[in-house]
């Protein structure tokens, strides 16, 4: 198994050289389909292109090439690279997140349930105080939890959500290009 907080500390300096927040580093797919999972974000735009997630592939690729070549590789078995945006219903991962994208819909799942017996909280994201973070869940009330209690968490589309994280430009989205390849 990788260690992602290794992983972490080996991605983050390659994210950071090119102006980019690191979102999140995961391995999944077990050992039918092992996948690095990195996502980042333009930190003024929360944002990220196509040609930026290029150069960070990139750079990760080497970064790890030459660990591979000097003996220490990080991860000790075949894997697929994959960076992307958070994109529109992105997990929250760093407890700014639920600061940032207070006001917006969100589902938290919890690592113990709350003294009323819930796991899960979805509602709209009220904000932080400390470490502490509070929601308002639907239909119920307002519950402030600490960061520490959740396991993951992640906004949910809605509306709102669009009309906050319209894109930089859509410029060419309604065309078709079509190459020989």
């Amino acid at each position: 198994m990788a260690d992602i907080a290794k992983l972490t500390a080996i991605i983050e300096p390659e994210a950071a050289a090119l102006g980019l927040a690191l979102v999140r580093v995961k391995m999944f797919g077990g050992t039918s389909d092992p996948t690095l999972q990195v996502m980042a974000e333009r930190p003024e735009t929360r944002q990220l292109t196509i040609d930026d997630c290029a150069e960070l592939s990139r750079r990760i690729s080497d970064r790890l090439d030459e660990l591979e070549a000097a003996g220490r590789d990080p991860i000790d078995h075949a894997y697929r690279l994959e960076v992307s945006s958070p994109g529109i219903d992105r997990p929250l991962t760093r407890l700014a997140d639920f600061q940032d994208w207070k006001g917006q819909e969100a589902r938290i799942n919890l690592t113990e349930p709350t003294e009323d017996g819930r796991k899960q909280l979805t509602g709209d994201l009220i904000g932080v105080e400390g470490d502490q973070v509070s929601i308002d869940v639907r239909k119920y009330r307002a519950v402030t939890i600490p960061y520490s209690q959740v396991a993951d968490a992640k906004l949910l589309i809605t509306d709102r959500l669009i009309a906050a994280t319209a894109p930089l430009s859509v410029e060419g989205a309604d065309k078709i290009i079509e190459e020989e390849v």
